[in-house]
């Protein structure tokens, strides 16, 4: 718990496992492909990461969309591709425990594991480590206590193992390797890359729940039986900070051929294909700057990753152009009077104390907790 608390907001820590993480899978495709006969062999992968489970507890973990093969430079303007011929569940055990190995050195080289001195160094930053485990935990203040509504009673803990085909566990990690999305399957890759890119969670899953609390509800079942969780309307504000990645920590990672810096990566990604979505009003021309990159306007950004064009007439759907400015007082007043708008600024409300134990439910569990105590 500890561990997920440091990652959570030490970016550099986390950006450093990442790195491991990423390199040892890369390594056994360049690796495996060398025993098949295609030596020198490079593959590639897209890194997101993700900083909450379902149910919005902290939880730090990475999405990969790793090719499932190599490109090998044949000659000076020919780059071949080699698909894995079989990827076996045994393989990505051995994976999963070389991963272990290289992150558990990384940490101890650094001096944060062994004698409690994660914890320590996570004192430094009391605010944040404490924010950070209680949202891990889901249990303590400020992000806690939940309610949990469960359809079964709780199942025991199981012993670390292959979880089910291309899928395994190890000394807190996981590696699910079960999904497959095919060369010419593009329903399956937009399906992949949607999945990996999601957001924490949906907004249509929380809902209003009784007592004055916050209902999350999981979109699938935890094996404990678990289809909902109560929460406090704090709690869920402080899960949600939490959920902010820390500074300088890149969400959206490109590794091997798909490195901006890789020799390869010009010769491999294809142009994107036209689409309504790509398309670049005059309006959203790009701005260049130094080193070849280009500034894209927010309307563009909305456009592209919501297919909403904000810079569109919602009468006459034609392009909307900015007219006028109005920043005068009293142009300003009287544009509103003639809108029917009042032209008063809204009284300031009254402060009011946090939410937090605004429920009865939570206040009556958390005195009986008390009593017991």
């Amino acid at each position: 718990m500890a561990g997920a608390a440091r990652l959570a907001y030490d970016g550099e820590l986390f950006g450093a496992v990442t790195r491991v993480c990423t390199s040892s899978i890369l390594s056994f495709y360049t690796d495996r492909m060398k025993k098949e006969g295609f030596a020198h062999g490079q593959s590639g992968a897209v890194v997101v990461v993700q900083r909450t489970s379902s149910d919005l507890k902290l939880a730090p973990h990475l999405h990969l969309v790793v090719l499932d093969g190599v490109y090998r430079e044949l000659d000076a303007s020919t780059v071949g591709w080699t698909s894995l011929p079989h990827l076996s569940t045994r393989e990505v055990g051995q994976v999963l425990e070389t991963i272990c190995t290289r992150v558990a050195k990384l940490l101890r080289r650094r001096g944060l594991l062994g004698d409690g001195a994660l914890d320590r160094e996570a004192e430094t930053e009391e605010g944040l480590s404490s924010l950070a485990a209680s949202a891990v935990s889901g249990q303590s203040p400020p992000a806690g206590p939940e309610w949990r509504r469960r359809m079964l009673p709780p199942l025991a803990p199981e012993a670390l193992h292959f979880d089910k085909p291309l899928c395994a566990s190890k000394d807190g990690f996981s590696l699910h390797a079960a999904t497959h999305a095919g060369a010419l399957d593009l329903v399956g890759r937009e399906a992949l890359c949607k999945y990996v890119l999601r957001p924490a969670i949906a907004q249509e899953r929380i809902t209003h729940g009784p007592d004055g609390l916050v209902r999350i509800t999981l979109k699938r079942p935890f094996a404990d039986g678990t289809v909902a969780v109560d929460l406090d309307p704090l709690s869920l504000l402080c899960r949600l900070a939490a959920s902010v990645p820390p500074p300088k920590l890149h969400t959206v990672r490109y590794s091997g051929v798909l490195a901006p810096a890789s020799k390869l990566r010009s010769r491999i990604v294809p142009m994107p294909v036209a689409t309504p979505a790509n398309d670049t009003a005059p309006s959203c021309a790009h701005v260049a700057r130094s080193g070849g990159s280009h500034y894209r306007p927010w309307a563009e950004l909305l456009k592209r990753t919501f297919e909403v064009d904000v810079l569109q007439c919602p009468r006459c759907k034609g392009p909307m152009q900015l007219v006028a400015m109005v920043t005068d007082p009293p142009s300003i007043k009287r544009m509103l009077r003639h809108l029917g708008e009042s032209t008063d600024p809204p009284a300031r409300q009254e402060a009011r104390g946090p939410p937090y134990w605004k429920s009865r439910v939570l206040r009556r569990s958390a005195s009986d907790a008390d009593s017991v105590a």
